[in-house]
């Protein structure tokens, strides 16, 4: 082996310490021993099939099984190419996740989401402001700080009018700061200023005088306001008059009218954000409406038409303690979302406590939402007079791009503050246009006149709801033997049975720890394998039967944790994995599409969910409904959408369902759902007939107070005119076996 050479180099003076030089000599050594070790493990791995990575990611540990082929040349295999036969390589990923996804991590509070606050700057403000043509202020005491930046007062230097309070020239104004690093600036000047500019000095909107950049801040010049409402609550012994809340309901939904009658939704809103004019002035009785960070459009400024309805469960905007369930979800925001906020304020100012207050832990959000669910408008305004009740009635059943009738909500309160508008403890000017609008002289409707406009579907009724949920396909027919209430020691007789037919399992779910199955002629495989194991999943026994070129086809899981899973030949897949967790995984979700997988299986047991997701299913793209309920309105948005019911599941408070859109697009494209409070046998029976075949999934799921009770659901999802994948919890089977 050639000597390291130790002495000085050419043109250059021998070193005085020699010592120097020893960490260099241990630096080379230890360059020499990491080479050694590379080409060992790379003999090593030649050698072995199966090989355990760590992985670094917070989620778990990713267990990755090596198919020796050729053609396999990294641990994920080739991700842009599609393999044919099913070789290459498939992926266990079986991680521990958390109870939710934060809804509550970063932002403005411990309950916000989405905020813009970078906690690294440490950047200086300036002594005195100048941006935009402005005058010169100087900084004085801290308002406050939200997610988006903070506020200052500042004092105008040598006022011409040491007497001007309000305006441009006011002596006093309020500063509002946000760091150029800041997550509300990463493309130029914040988000807020294109609202504001759009708004133009709205109604109930406070102006802005100035702004512009001053070193490293935006910086905004607004009007000085006075307290919050959480001020004027806090300081009156947290309480709040019935008729100062009635002002507060009348005002504020004039005020957010106006705001999207301009193609705006707020997006926050909570009593911190409500602000009473300066005391003192004309505007101290008025209300305004601030920090218009989180403010998103809802309806397309280049079409006029309302925005696409969308879902994503891992994204979270607004305040937890105030937020619709909607925002909760990951739902795209429209202007039911703002009203649902408002009516939680006003419960919250009038009673002083909301029922979901008091959670904590990393699964904060989860739990409130599930609490908002629950909760009926009847039990939120338990101790409210009736418009109240009616008003949240009316809010939380809003679809999605529906236009609420803002003059009817305020018509609800304008019963209960006195008929002068002058005595009023906040100024309601702002709003009379609004009850005129309903044709009444002083503004009111009786409750009687209201009658006939009740909402006509109560979604959130607060008491359990049991139904079927069954979904069809039109197909053409063929030859199908479907189970129900199979105990485990009978299951390999049905199953053998029909192998002996031809048929193999298509779906497979569980009641009661007994077992449903589905098998049909027109799944296509070709040999299949099933396990019942008492664990969920059996992770060496589905690594194994990878090795054999098999593909899950089928999962379920039952209440006492064991589950039955089904694996085939003769499936269009080319690579799989799947991953346990204690909730719904839509992160993973998520990344796995961004790697061309898609959802092809799902099940639970007890709390806990398993996702098995596919390449070469034979989707262009996929989504997720997940909600308390079942998301009927969802559903309808993504059928539209040209998206069809593919698989689904549910645990004790959840329900998802994925729905996907065909490469191949089918030659009836019909899909239906049916809800009903018994099992729809007859209605099976009359969509044979029909030759209506069903890419079905039947659902029993009881709702309700999630508190008290459980939600229930057993879903069959029936593909190629017949059940493709069947999900469920407790409910009651009768005895019921069909060939068709």
């Amino acid at each position: 082996m050639p000597q390291l050479r130790s002495g000085p180099r050419r043109g250059r003076p021998p070193c005085k310490n020699q010592k120097n030089n020893q960490p260099i000599e241990q630096l080379k050594e230890k360059a020499r021993a990491v080479r050694t070790r590379q080409k060992e493990e790379k003999k090593k791995e030649k050698e072995k099939e199966l090989i355990v990575v760590d992985d670094d990611d917070v989620d778990g540990d990713k267990v990755v099984v090596k198919v020796s082929s050729p053609e396999a040349t990294s641990l994920e295999g080739r991700k842009g190419e599609e393999k044919g036969g099913g070789e290459g390589v498939r992926v266990l990923e079986k991680e521990k996740e958390k109870e939710m996804d934060e809804c509550d991590s970063g932002g403005r509070t411990g309950d916000n989401g989405l905020a813009g606050e970078d906690e690294g700057t440490t950047a200086p403000l300036p002594e005195r402001v100048q941006v935009g043509g402005s005058p010169s202020y100087k900084i004085e005491k801290k308002l406050g700080k939200g997610g988006f930046g903070q506020v200052y007062v500042g004092r105008r230097v040598k006022p011409s009018n040491p007497h001007e309070r309000t305006g441009p020239g006011a002596v006093e104004v309020a500063l509002k700061f946000e760091h150029r690093s800041s997550k509300g600036c990463n493309y130029g000047p914040p988000h807020e200023w294109q609202v504001y500019n759009a708004l133009g000095g709205s109604h109930g909107v406070p102006r802005v005088h100035y702004k512009g950049r001053q070193g490293d801040y935006y910086i905004m010049v607004m009007d000085m306001l006075g307290p919050s409402l959480w001020d004027v609550w806090n300081n009156n012994s947290h309480t709040m008059s019935i008729e100062m809340v009635a002002c507060i309901a009348i005002e504020a939904i004039s005020i957010l009218e106006k705001l999207h009658s301009r193609g705006y939704v707020h997006g926050d809103i909570k009593p911190e954000n409500f602000l009473l004019g300066t005391p003192g002035t004309p505007d101290g009785k008025k209300l305004f409406l601030v920090d218009l960070g989180l403010a998103t459009k809802w309806r397309d400024s280049s079409t006029g038409l309302h925005v696409d309805y969308d879902q994503r469960p891992d994204v979270f905007r607004g305040t937890v303690r105030y937020a619709s369930v909607h925002a909760h979800l990951g739902r795209t925001g429209s202007r039911r979302d703002d009203l649902e906020s408002l009516a939680y304020t006003l419960i919250f100012l009038l009673r002083g406590r909301l029922p979901w207050q008091g959670y904590q832990g990393e699964n904060k959000g989860f739990l409130v939402c599930k609490k908002k669910m629950a909760t009926s408008p009847e039990t939120l305004c338990c101790f409210c007079p009736a418009p109240f009740r009616q008003f949240v009635e009316y809010v939380v059943n809003l679809k999605f791009d529906e236009e609420p009738n803002y003059a009817k909500y305020i018509s609800l309160f304008d019963g209960i503050v006195g008929p002068n508008p002058d005595i009023r403890p906040i100024n309601t000017d702002g709003a009379q246009k609004l009850i005129y609008q309903v044709g009444h002289k002083r503004g009111r409707l009786t409750m009687e006149e209201e009658d006939d406009e009740q909402p006509k579907k109560k979604v959130r009724m607060g008491m359990p709801a049991t139904q079927w949920i069954s979904i069809y396909n039109a197909r053409r027919p063929m030859k199908q033997r479907y189970h129900y209430n199979v105990a485990d020691a009978r299951l390999s007789q049905h199953i053998e049975k029909g192998n002996e037919d031809g048929l193999f399992i298509s779906s497979v779910s569980s009641c009661s720890n007994l077992w449903a199955l589905i098998m049909d002629a027109g799944t296509g495989f070709t040999f299949q394998v099933y396990e019942l194991s008492p664990h969920f999943l059996h992770k060496e026994w589905i690594m194994e039967h990878w090795e054999k070129n098999y593909f899950i086809s089928a999962i379920a899981g039952a209440n006492n944790g064991s589950s039955l899973v089904v694996m085939s030949k003769g499936t269009q897949y080319l690579q799989q994995s799947y991953k346990v967790s204690e909730s719904f995984p839509f992160k993973w979700i998520n990344k796995k599409w961004r790697e061309g997988f898609y959802v092809t299986a799902m099940a639970t047991a007890g709390s806990r969910w398993a996702i098995v997701m596919s390449r070469g299913a034979g989707f262009s793209d996929q989504v997720v409904e997940l909600d308390f309920l079942y998301p009927s309105e969802g559903v309808h948005q993504r059928w539209d959408a040209g998206y069809r019911i593919t698989s689904t599941a549910a645990t004790w408070d959840q329900t998802a369902l994925v729905l996907s859109v065909p490469r191949r697009k089918p030659a009836d494209e019909t899909q239906e759902t049916l809800r009903t409070s018994a099992f729809p046998s007859t209605h099976v029976k009359v969509n044979y007939s029909y030759l209506l075949l069903h890419a079905s999934s039947l659902s029993k799921a009881q709702f309700g107070e999630m508190g008290k009770k459980s939600l229930y659901c057993i879903c069959l999802l029936w593909s190629n005119c017949f059940m493709s994948a069947i999900q469920g919890k407790k409910t009651l089977f009768h005895k019921l076996a069909k060939e068709v």
